[in-house]
């Protein structure tokens, strides 16, 4: 443990009763985590099995895992858990289905499943996108908050929470009906069996002896409690987390559950990682001036050993178009004078809506560049129709999986034949799948409609008899095959090249499912599929990254630009009308700490809006920096002699490389 620093390896030895490591950024706080690990099971406190690690994000789990199997080396490094807060849910109500109410095989509802439930239950095509939204949003948050529909109810203090808490029962219903769950369901049905059922409790207690969370600010209402039931009253855990880092309360994050914490374990240890790897000193000082003026429980300086490093450069642009065609340039100038890598640069913005002028700007001067959540694998069409052939395969009661799989491809059922089903199997308390079975619902339908059935029926029917004696992998490509998906493909596509990418998503689908766990089923895979986020095969490559400042928080970058900052925008006027500065000022701070050798903030004088020019004020956050910190344009003549000097021997270069 040499290589640690003091607090960090304070952090390590502690082993017995809860601990809070407040780690501010770029403090090594995985490194905490994963010396933890190793420590807990070298000293013989815990065996490998009995310790789980809880982070946020897939992809924050993948390089936990890879960290932990390069530490330990051989058979414990498997053993450990090390997964997303929803994952443990997932493995909790596959483990503990019955007593979740639910069935074997039990479907998970992605964002577009659970938006078409709600828009049927408010009136389908009558009902409003912003009304439809709305109820999604307000369940979902009754979901992050631990309530069950009965309590949302109760809680409800307005006519709109009223209605949603109403929609959320029935929707409900139907989800119990189709055997499935939602995404939020994952951590607020464990957390109802947990408190309603304390032998369960206990057992889970035995089976996760030591508890890790990271990046424990984030945490919702429903995580906490969850977390409180599997650490129990003796609280064996270590929460690392960075309350100046919370930048989710949108989403049900409640980063009061750190004061909460102490109050509801009063021998709460906390320790503060405030050394940080990553900044120069002059980045750290900016972001600590800013970040102080958000109240604190527990006040952190971060510091670094690194030298000061450049001042921050501040942009006053013209507009919106001005500033992209500055930040293009000055990326293309460094990335060429200094032979940088493309993938060194990142610019952050607080809506995806500001990356227009910069994807032209990017491509006018020749940048390469990525856009951080664009479609992704898991979107894409072929691959969700797969999808919801296996959840039809595992569970045969998940009527939404029937409807998509059934016109996947076309096969003579229209929307008129599936509202006539959903009917007849209402009528009869079956699902979907089971009335496209029965001769009395098909004798009802048009003959064409029906033969449409049969014969989808009859595929379902010969893959389903044929997953036990097969492979994951090979199950999606003869599904592929059988169910004539590959066949529209080809039909789809253009030419060759368009089908064969298609069809390659495909095959990829089915060497990710052969990926899986020993002994897992098809049902086990596609439940572990169905917690990919959308950014978790997001890989920019060596290209210029752009993202939202949300999208950013645990990445870095040697060079960094913050685009847009200008109040209204960032602070955005939303969370100003809100009163929700202080998260909008965490949200800067995120930035600030992404850049570990340069950073540039600009901002617009002017905007259009309705043919109108609006002049625009710069954010209120500059204030909050201190000067000496920040090198604005035209006040440093020196300074921006020698830069403009530089950019012309560069330029000097490239055309003298032209005629070598």
């Amino acid at each position: 443990m040499d290589f640690l620093n003091p607090p960090q390896r304070a952090a390590v030895l502690h082993c017995e009763g809860p601990l809070l490591v407040l780690a501010g950024a770029g403090s090594g706080k995985t490194r905490v985590i994963v010396e933890k690990i190793a420590h807990l099971i070298a000293t013989g406190r815990y065996p490998a099995r009995r310790i789980a690690a809880i982070t946020f994000t897939n992809k924050s789990a993948k390089e936990m895992r890879e960290r932990v199997a390069k530490r330990l080396h051989g058979s414990d490094a498997d053993e450990v858990t090390i997964c997303t807060f929803h994952a443990l849910g997932l493995k909790f109500l596959q483990i503990e289905h019955a007593a979740a109410g639910l069935k074997r095989g039990f479907s998970i509802f992605d964002a577009d499943d659970a938006h078409a439930q709600i828009k049927d239950l408010l009136g389908g095509t009558t009902a409003k996108p912003d009304d439809i939204e709305d109820v999604k949003n307000l369940i979902s948050r009754a979901k992050n908050g631990g309530l069950s529909p009965e309590q949302a109810a109760m809680a409800a203090r307005s006519s709109r929470e009223k209605n949603a808490a109403m929609v959320y029962a029935l929707y409900q219903a139907r989800l119990t009906a189709f055997n499935a769950v939602d995404f939020d369901d994952l951590i607020r049905l464990p957390v109802q069996v947990l408190e309603e059922h304390p032998d369960l409790a206990l057992a889970w207690r035995e089976r996760i002896g030591y508890l890790l969370v990271d990046e424990c600010q984030d945490t919702n209402d429903a995580q906490y409690r969850l977390l409180k039931q599997l650490a129990g009253p003796r609280g064996n855990f270590t929460c690392v987390g960075d309350d100046d880092q919370s930048i989710y309360a949108w989403r049900g994050a409640n980063p009061e559950n750190l004061q909460q914490m102490g109050r509801d374990y009063p021998a709460l240890e906390i320790i503060k990682l405030e050394q940080n790897y990553r900044c120069s000193n002059r980045v750290l000082r900016a972001a600590n001036a800013l970040i102080a003026n958000n109240p604190h429980e527990h006040l952190k300086t971060l510091w670094s050993d690194q030298a000061d490093g450049e001042r921050i450069r501040v942009w006053e642009c013209r507009n919106s178009e001005h500033e992209a065609e500055k930040v293009a340039a000055e990326i293309q100038f460094i990335a060429t004078s200094r032979r940088v890598p493309w993938s060194d640069f990142c610019i952050l913005f607080r809506g995806n809506f500001q990356s227009r002028p910069l994807e032209k700007a990017m491509q006018l001067v020749g940048v390469p560049y990525h856009l951080s959540g664009g479609t992704v694998f898991l979107e894409r069409q072929e691959v969700k129709d797969t999808l919801a052939w296996l959840r039809l395969l595992v569970n045969p009661d998940d009527d939404t999986a029937f409807m998509r799989a059934v016109q996947s491809p076309k096969r003579e059922v229209g929307a008129g034949t599936l509202a006539k089903l959903a009917e007849l199997a209402s009528s009869k308390g079956m699902p979907m799948a089971q009335a496209a079975e029965s001769l009395g619902a098909l004798s009802q339908l048009p003959p064409r409609a029906a033969n449409g059935l049969s014969r989808f029926t009859d595929i379902v029917r010969d893959l389903r008899m044929q997953m036990s004696g097969i492979s994951s992998g090979d199950l999606v490509r003869r599904l592929a095959k059988d169910s004539g998906l590959l066949s529209e493909l080809r039909n789809q596509s253009k030419d060759e090249a368009g089908y064969q990418r298609r069809a390659g998503n495909l095959e990829e689908l089915a060497q990710w499912f052969e990926k899986g766990p020993r002994g897992a089923t098809a049902a086990d895979m596609a439940g572990q599929l169905a917690l990919l986020s959308r950014n978790d095969k997001d890989d920019g490559g060596n290209q210029v990254r752009m993202m939202t400042l949300h999208a950013s928080k645990g990445l870095e970058f040697p060079y960094v630009f913050i685009v847009g900052c200008e109040d209204g925008v960032l602070p955005h006027q939303v969370s100003l009308d809100e009163g929700m500065v202080q998260e909008e000022r965490r949200l800067l701070y995120v930035g600030i700490t992404r850049a570990k050798v340069q950073l540039w903030m600009s901002y617009s004088k002017l905007t259009r809006k309705f043919g109108e020019h609006i002049r625009l004020k710069p954010s209120r956050f500059f204030a909050e920096i201190p000067a000496q910190e920040i090198q604005r344009d035209g006040a440093d003549p020196v300074a921006d002699a020698a830069h403009k000097k530089e950019r012309a021997q560069a330029g000097l270069a490239a055309i003298e490389a032209l005629f070598d």
